[in-house]
């Protein structure tokens, strides 16, 4: 039995593709140019939803700040239109989740992320040394992790290495991929389908909701990169 040899559909899966797909299932055959073009913003509205369903592993990624003898606060800006990020920064950035301060010798030393209450309880923000920890704020155009200790003149030129979670990329042009895995396509379809019944076929909202809601936690369930796990059985000893 032939089959096709290839694992790309989603490749080749393009942004007007995904709404010509949704439109069918509202039961919508022919539509406007204006019709592409409010699917495209409900795509890109359900885009920014997703940031609210926890984390997405496929946006995960790896960076380096070097680190500026002292200043204490890093930025990182959603976009160039909205500024400059900091040295070796990058742009897009949704949260920090983990970060090592790394040294000339490329030896790694965790910190410790704090929440804003913590941070603002220390007594001596401006005490340069060795970080050990850090604090993350989310703004709307940008985000900033400040250090603590900040870095001296011993720590310039040194690292903090991080691993962040960056924004899911707008649609843009119809000619696009959609920046998603394949794992996530069948619930990316069957949300927009719920999105443009709110507009175009209300009586079926309820029914393309509870399709979508299903396909997007079983995608969110398989995301993620396992570990292993150890089960050691309880033992008890009886007194003598």
């Amino acid at each position: 039995m032939a089959t096709s040899g290839t694992t790309t559909f989603e490749s080749n899966f393009f942004i007007d593709d995904i709404i010509t797909e949704a439109y069918e299932r509202i039961g919508r055959f022919d539509y406007s140019g204006n019709d592409i073009k409010t699917a495209r913003r409900s795509l890109n509205i359900m885009f920014q939803e997703w940031g609210n369903r926890g984390l997405h592993f496929w946006e995960v990624k790896n960076n380096s700040i070097t680190l500026v003898n002292g200043q204490s606060e890093y930025t990182m800006f959603r976009s160039t239109a909205d500024g400059t990020s900091d040295a070796t920064a990058v742009y897009g950035v949704d949260d920090i989740l983990e970060a090592v301060y790394r040294n000339s010798d490329n030896v790694d030393f965790s910190l410790t992320k704090i929440n804003r209450s913590n941070y603002q309880g220390l007594s001596s923000k401006t005490d340069t040394g060795t970080p050990t920890q850090y604090f993350v704020q989310r703004f709307i155009d940008k985000i900033t992790i400040t250090l603590y200790l900040t870095p001296g003149s011993t720590e310039a030129g040194n690292f903090i290495n991080y691993y962040y979670v960056s924004r899911i990329q707008d649609a843009g042009a119809y000619s696009n991929n959609a920046d998603v895995p394949y794992r996530f396509v069948p619930c990316m379809v069957s949300g927009l389908a719920y999105y443009l019944s709110q507009k175009f076929s209300p009586q079926r909202t309820q029914e393309l909701k509870l399709l979508y809601e299903d396909e997007i936690q079983r995608a969110l369930e398989e995301d993620g990169s396992s570990s292993s796990t150890f089960i050691t059985p309880r033992t008890y000893y009886e007194g003598l």
